[in-house]
């Protein structure tokens, strides 16, 4: 929390640690620079936050950029809290402890499946167009997104990837919270968490700028990252 911090609003408990998202993203690629220059490396994003971190990640390694769509299941009535998520291919992680807790049956938890399978489709030919899903086969994957919180949506991430038999996953968010960081250790190759703080509270309140990413915005970058790959392989 150096050279990175920013003077804090009142509102929030500690220091920010980054100005905005493209900041976060060279913090985090400065500690993946192993896997700099390596023609078997896939950078993939999880929208809509992941995608301003993984651009900054993708251009300093020379990676190619796509995104890797996955969609929240949102506690009836209590929309903004995840039971689950689903990624590409229908792979779903599910939040036992919320799904006990709010008695949720099975019935619901596929409707609201069911909807978000069809949001996620709808997403990714909005990001990519026509563009074909990237070769996931014995490639050093690096998944990005901008925090773990709870990690639901990072878990369907890894569960719909480990089926397309990817040499290796490596997970990289430039903040998270320190047990959610740990947790993820059994579950991918190698995890890297640029800063994390403790009290953790929620990924927003170490941005100074967390506002949304747009989808256009999502989609420009992803044309840029094609673009910027393009021309350096040509030199």
């Amino acid at each position: 929390m150096t050279g990175m911090a920013r003077s804090a609003s009142h509102s929030f408990p500690q220091h920010h640690i980054f100005y905005d998202r493209r900041e976060a993203g060279k913090l985090l690629a400065s500690k993946l620079q192993t896997y700099a220059d390596r023609a078997d490396v896939l950078v993939l994003a999880l929208p809509r936050g992941g995608v301003p971190v993984a651009f900054e990640v993708s251009r300093a390694l020379n990676a190619p950029l796509d995104v890797f769509v996955v969609r929240k299941l949102g506690t009836p009535g209590h929309e903004e809290l995840a039971m689950g998520a689903i990624a590409r291919g229908g792979d779903k992680v599910i939040n036992r402890d919320v799904v006990q807790t709010f008695r949720i049956p099975n019935r619901v938890i596929e409707e609201v499946a069911s909807r978000e399978a069809e949001e996620l489709v709808r997403r990714e030919r909005l990001y990519r167009g026509d563009k074909p899903a990237p070769e996931i086969f014995g490639r050093v994957v690096i998944l990005i997104d901008d925090g773990l919180a709870t990690g639901s949506s990072m878990s369907a991430a890894i569960a719909a990837l480990r089926k397309q038999n990817p040499a290796r996953i490596v997970v990289g968010v430039p903040v998270a919270a320190p047990s959610t960081c740990d947790e993820f250790r059994s579950e991918v190759d190698e995890i890297v968490c640029a800063v994390t703080p403790e009290p953790f509270h929620a990924v927003g309140i170490w941005y100074e700028d967390f506002s949304q990413t747009t989808d256009q915005e999502i989609h420009e970058l992803l044309e840029r990252a094609d673009r910027e790959h393009a021309s350096h392989i040509r030199h």
